[in-house]
């Protein structure tokens, strides 16, 4: 891939090959960040295990201290009290078949769907268009629930999912360059260490291979991963 001279310039300042600990990586983020606009902070694992078996999956939410920077629109699809409920929680949107209709119409303008397991025969028709996109509700990941209250109010407040790719990779973002070095070091240590948390019962050797750090524009900053091991304990 060709790259710009600007970046080229930039990626000088990370010593190639070096694992770098958070506190130093945070700094290396501010330093290699080139763009006028507010840049998210990107965290990205590769993990040693197998993707194609089930009992190594590695799926799962956790919460960012300090949410991700970004507001998160919700669509609850629910009815009755569950539907108060949902809006009383803070909820964008709440409805139920009005809204199955228009993602049948290709409507996916919403950040998380929540649903309540009796929505799910009609919404698991809507698999082809929202799966591609990370949108369908799952009970693993908090979003088919009764508990819509706090389903809602955990999402706002900064709830993240994670799952691992065919080429058993996670990438999630974890926040702005607007933070302060606190806050982003805070949010990457609670990813870091639910990453760790997760480890698969049946995985062997080495779980995690390569951890790194970057801006939206920014070059990829290799992070110590014994350092990153530690946050699961």
């Amino acid at each position: 891939m060709k790259r710009s001279r600007s970046y080229k310039e930039h990626a000088e300042k990370i010593e190639r090959g070096r694992p770098n600990t958070l506190e130093d990586a945070v700094k290396l983020l501010r330093e290699t960040a080139r763009a006028k606009f507010d840049e998210s902070v990107e965290a990205t694992v590769r993990l040693g295990v197998d993707p194609r078996k089930a009992d190594q999956m590695v799926r799962g939410t956790t919460v960012l201290p300090h949410g991700t920077g970004k507001k998160v629109r919700v669509l609850v699809l629910a009815k009755g009290d569950k539907a108060k409920e949902a809006e009383e929680a803070g909820a964008d949107m709440v409805g139920s078949e009005e809204y199955i209709e228009k993602i049948q119409g290709g409507w996916t303008d919403v950040d998380t769907i929540i649903a309540t397991p009796d929505m799910m025969g009609q919404v698991g028709k809507l698999g082809k268009i929202l799966g591609p996109k990370k949108l369908m509700p799952n009970p693993k990941s908090g979003t088919v629930t009764m508990d819509i209250e706090r389903a809602v109010k955990a999402t706002k407040a900064g709830k993240i999912e994670y799952r691992l790719d065919k080429t058993a990779n996670i990438q999630v973002g974890v926040g702005k360059l607007s933070f302060t070095d606190e806050q982003i070091l805070e949010n990457l240590r609670a990813f870091f260490g639910a990453i760790m948390r997760a480890k698969p019962a049946t995985a062997k050797g080495t779980y995690l291979k390569n951890a790194s750090v970057c801006s939206t524009m920014g070059p990829g900053i290799k992070l110590d991963t014994n350092e990153i091991t530690t946050l699961g304990r």
